[in-house]
């Protein structure tokens, strides 16, 4: 199992290019963690000492400000978070905690900055993380301002439904209420939305959603490949970068 999860880190973008001594040294120092759901991984406003890898599991990204909350992002594996704030030297703009039993890789970011100094390629596969991170927030920003909750959802379906091959039926990665907090919605707004989607092609069973008309999905999704596109080896609304 670890030999494994060793080779998936390795064929990550991020260090798919390093020279095979930077990343050995870089395992050496870090430190695998079986964590169990709810833990809090990264408080906001702490400055990064870690450098994180989600090997198994599921991990939700939070902002909060002023008794307001909200979901930034939703990770899964095997992907890295949060890579700016190592970088930058900076203190976290989010929180991170586990949705699900989780494994997670943890980094020395000091380590990181000083790998980043001496392997070229590595700093390289940084840049493009950070500008997929930030071309993503973009998307992101986008799909919140200019489409209603209604179009929201439909796309964020279509786009699970693309993820899965194209399937039909798809189960929501993430309980209603952080899906709702994700799309910018009360867990009551979602809960309408789903039922109005019912008309226009989308039929849900608890978790599962069941796409019953696909072109009339789409004519209120309306996908658009500046919005809901995806950079070469990126992921939509992937947030685990900033």
């Amino acid at each position: 199992m670890y030999d494994h999860s060793m080779r998936e880190l390795r064929r990550l973008p991020l260090f798919s290019e390093m020279m095979t001594q930077t990343f050995d040294s870089l395992m050496q120092i870090s430190t695998w963690q079986t964590v169990p759901p709810g833990q809090q991984l990264i408080s906001q406003g702490d400055y990064a000492e870690f450098l994180h890898i989600l090997v198994e599991g599921s991990v939700e990204l939070q902002a909060d400000w002023n008794g307001r909350a909200s979901v930034m992002g939703l990770v899964q594996p095997v992907s890295t978070f949060i890579l700016a704030a190592c970088v930058c030297e900076a203190p976290y703009l989010m929180s991170a905690s586990t949705l699900a039993p989780s494994q997670v890789v943890m980094i020395p970011a000091a380590d990181v900055r000083v790998m980043l100094r001496r392997d070229a390629d590595f700093a390289m596969a940084a840049m493009r993380e950070l500008a997929k991170g930030y071309r993503s927030f973009v998307r992101q920003s986008k799909n919140m301002k200019l489409r209603s909750a209604r179009e929201r959802l439909a796309a964020y379906i279509l786009y699970q439904s693309q993820l899965a091959g194209g399937a039909d039926e798809v189960d929501l990665p993430v309980e209603k209420r952080h899906l709702a907090l994700y799309l910018g919605m009360t867990p009551e707004n979602l809960s309408r939305t789903l039922r109005a989607l019912q008309y226009v092609g989308a039929r849900t069973d608890g978790t599962r959603i069941h796409i019953t008309d696909r072109t009339r999905l789409v004519s209120v999704a309306l996908p658009d490949r500046l919005m809901d596109g995806a950079d070469s080896h990126g992921a939509q609304g992937d947030q685990s970068s900033a």
